[in-house]
């Protein structure tokens, strides 16, 4: 069995929504919203996290149409996410975001959270759908699968 943290990023013009797993991988919490300065800050930042955490993998959110094509911001976070795969040599995989932040703003208000004080967290709880989905198509994935001789 794989170990280690997973983390989730939910890369927005503004905002990156942070989400980590538990070290085995059962559970996602929201860490922090990181409020986007320079591209060498965020990557620093980023980077201090996965020290920081022992992250071994990294999704990223992919904020395709919902055609499925690559919008013009997928095609920006395509090229973050091949940098931040240079520079924390880990495994980055893009995950199917489309409607990650309908979901957010749907747990938000199950939760009881008003519009006013959602700006410094939504972002956190897209970075939780997005690592839960891929997570549980993981697991889905890891039930089919043959096991080891």
């Amino acid at each position: 069995m794989e170990t280690g943290r997973v983390m989730a990023l939910d890369v927005g013009k503004v905002r990156i929504g942070v989400a980590l797993s538990d070290p085995l991988g059962y559970t996602a919490q929201p860490l922090l919203t990181l409020w986007r300065k320079s591209r060498g800050e965020d990557f620093r930042s980023l980077l201090r996290l996965i020290r920081k955490h022992e992250v071994t993998k990294i999704i990223v959110g992919n904020p395709l149409h919902m055609s499925g094509d690559i919008s013009p911001w997928a095609a920006k976070v395509h090229e973050f996410a091949e940098e931040l795969r240079t520079r924390s040599a880990l495994p980055i995989q893009l995950w199917d975001e489309r409607l990650s932040s309908v979901a957010a703003h749907e747990i938000l208000d199950e939760a009881g959270h008003s519009k006013l004080d959602r700006k410094s967290i939504i972002d956190q709880v897209a970075a939780v759908v997005i690592l839960r989905g891929w997570m549980e198509a993981s697991a889905e994935k890891k039930q089919h699968e043959p096991p080891p001789l």
